[in-house]
């Protein structure tokens, strides 16, 4: 299950803050794992966790056309989705008793912001000894960050590392400026210097009095994007409908600006109920109805667009505002999910917009 090769031992520090307040010792007092119980009957959706804490900012990197931000907090439990008995569910990635951080990395393309989902990225870790970890980090999602890649990490102790984050070239299409761009590997270097201390010192709150409610924590306050659904999107609106699980609301739109193709697009943007994260990994279909006969039925392949950001679509010949357009998730999320996250996108039917 688990994809790390393990280069390193454990340790650790460094730290500072965009959240929370508490004292962190109560995190290593709460259960042996390191972290508190998980919510006793945790809703199907979008729920609150039992904690919130901040993160040390690394440093960020160019790689190539991109821009690579990396951060750390503490090492902590999450989950992968993986298919058991032809059903799909959350896997919990428990912790190892040599994880010492948990580390992330934001990827966007600078002159738009618009974050990069879905694709392979490598991270690198070496000291002046050699390399200390290596691996291929999950595709992530959490409620204070959106969409990110991590792992827990483990460290040999207090030293000045120098992270090598790869990006993969982008696995799907790409419209207007980003037409013909993020076609290759690229790699961006950022050094820094870890402490145990400094880490020890990131804020870290238990939510007692919150845990398990049907809603989400608040975007954390950072100096990169989050992958936030835009305000507006290209074309024309031909309407928007919420999941009847209610963790998804899907707003479709007829685009016929020339970098979609000679023929009108069907333009489906998904975001997350409470903070607009767009949603990445998922396999949709769509079926369009026009005078009480049906004029498309097929998939809507994942695109990355300078002014909608991620999104799923396909050409449809005719395609207009007044058309009934059903969305259906074939597949849910196939990104990893911090805590709150972990039970929602699953079982979200069909989405039927007119």
């Amino acid at each position: 299950m688990q994809r790390r090769t393990f280069l390193g031992a454990a340790g650790l520090g460094l730290a500072t803050s965009l959240s929370g307040c508490s004292t962190v010792a109560s995190l290593f007092e709460t259960t042996n794992s390191g972290e508190p119980p998980l919510v006793a009957d945790r809703p199907d959706a979008i729920y609150i966790p039992t904690h919130q804490e901040g993160m040390q900012m690394v440093g960020m990197g160019e790689a190539g056309d991109l821009r690579v931000g990396l951060m750390y907090s503490y090492a902590h439990r999450f989950w992968v989705v993986e298919n058991e008995g032809g059903e799909w569910t959350s896997v919990e990635i428990p912790l190892e008793a040599d994880d010492s951080i948990h580390l992330m990395a934001i990827v966007w393309e600078p002159e738009t912001g618009v974050v990069v989902p879905s694709t392979d990225v490598t991270v690198e870790l070496e000291n002046d000894e050699g390399l200390v970890y290596q691996e291929v980090v999950y595709p992530m999602f959490s409620q204070r960050m959106g969409v990110h890649y991590g792992d827990n990490v483990p460290l040999p102790g207090d030293d000045i590392f120098t992270a090598r984050v790869t990006v993969a070239g982008l696995p799907f299409a790409r419209f207007g400026s980003f037409e013909g761009r993020f076609e290759e590997a690229v790699t961006a270097e950022i050094q820094f210097d870890y402490r145990q201390g400094q880490r020890d010192n990131i804020p870290y709150e238990l939510l007692e009095d919150r845990q398990g409610e049907r809603a989400a924590l608040r975007r954390m306050d950072m100096a990169m994007p989050q992958g936030v659904a835009p305000e507006s999107l290209p074309g024309e609106p031909i309407g928007e409908g919420r999941s009847p699980n209610e963790d998804v609301t899907f707003r479709v739109q007829v685009a016929t600006d020339d970098r979609f193709g000679d023929r009108p697009y069907l333009l489906v943007s998904p975001a997350t109920r409470y903070n607009r994260y767009l949603v990445p990994g998922m396999s949709l279909s769509a079926t369009v109805e026009r005078d009480g006969e049906t004029a498309f039925e097929g998939e809507l392949a994942p695109g990355l667009d300078p002014e909608a950001g991620l999104h799923y679509g396909a050409p449809v010949d005719g395609l207009g505002a007044d058309d009934t357009v059903t969305v259906s998730v074939e597949l849910p999320p196939q990104i990893a999910r911090h805590e709150g996250y972990e039970t929602a996108f699953y079982d979200m039917g069909d989405v039927t917009i007119d």
